[in-house]
């Protein structure tokens, strides 16, 4: 299958976004078909070519400011570095494309609802648990806003130790509800609730998507956990006025 998911959320005026999916493209092999991500082993010039046609199919204002992402909690302003090593990007102007790859980790974006600011955040469990959606929310001010969950590795299928549990329990107690027991001693954690909780905690309650999984779903998206070595998926979030 080949297109994009367009969020369904009530965004203002003149914000437009997108999730890609894995289908069509110019990547062969474990990347086919519509790998954005440069660093994970791909042909770059079919990198290359499946950006363009991202870029195209979507009508995007500019190539996407694209991130360095390591797992963090640093949010930036984007296009304003090459690259930067972030897992968050923001901007209040017109005909920035901000956007974060993934491949079961958390794609989330944001927006004020005066439509005025837009980010993009790359929301694994470390940078949910380092703060990077708080430091996405704080880039954007104290005004109102409103949360987009997209495509993530489900709650059936993100086995996690208890380790991870731990670190989630320490920063707030409502976070057991996100955990069930597993098998072999491990936790199913649920990555969409972790991230609405802590939305909640910063005062961000309309909250839409978080219904995919990324793990079981190999038509459509790519997964890490499930493949290994395969590509990665875009979610994007700009402002065309």
């Amino acid at each position: 299958m080949s297109g994009w998911i367009e969020p369904d959320w009530p965004a203002p005026h003149g914000v437009r976004a997108a999730s890609t999916l894995r289908g069509g493209g110019a990547s062969d092999g474990v990347y086919a078909g519509l790998n954005l991500g440069t660093h994970v082993g791909d042909d770059l010039d079919a990198v290359a070519a499946n950006r363009e046609y991202v870029r195209r199919m979507l009508d995007l204002p500019a190539e996407p400011a694209w991130l360095r992402q390591v797992h963090g909690s640093d949010a930036v302003e984007a296009g304003m570095d090459a690259e930067p090593a972030a897992d968050a990007s923001y901007t209040r102007a017109t005909g920035v494309v901000c956007a974060v790859m993934t491949a079961d980790c958390l794609p989330v974006l944001l927006c004020t609802k005066d439509g005025k600011g837009v980010a993009a955040v790359h929301a694994g469990w470390k940078g949910l648990a380092g703060g990077v959606i708080e430091s996405a929310v704080g880039s954007l001010g104290t005004g109102e806003l409103m949360a987009w969950l997209g495509p993530a590795i489900g709650p059936e299928a993100f086995a996690v130790g208890g380790e991870v549990r731990t670190v989630f329990l320490e920063q707030d107690a409502a976070s057991d509800a996100a955990f069930r027991p597993g098998d072999n001693g491990r936790w199913l954690a649920d990555i969409y609730l972790l991230a609405r909780l802590r939305l909640r905690r910063l005062g961000v309650s309309d909250v839409y998507g978080g219904r995919w999984c990324t793990y079981t779903d190999a038509g459509r998206f790519f997964s890490y956990r499930r493949d290994g070595v395969t590509g990665r998926m875009a979610t994007l979030i700009w402002r065309d006025q």
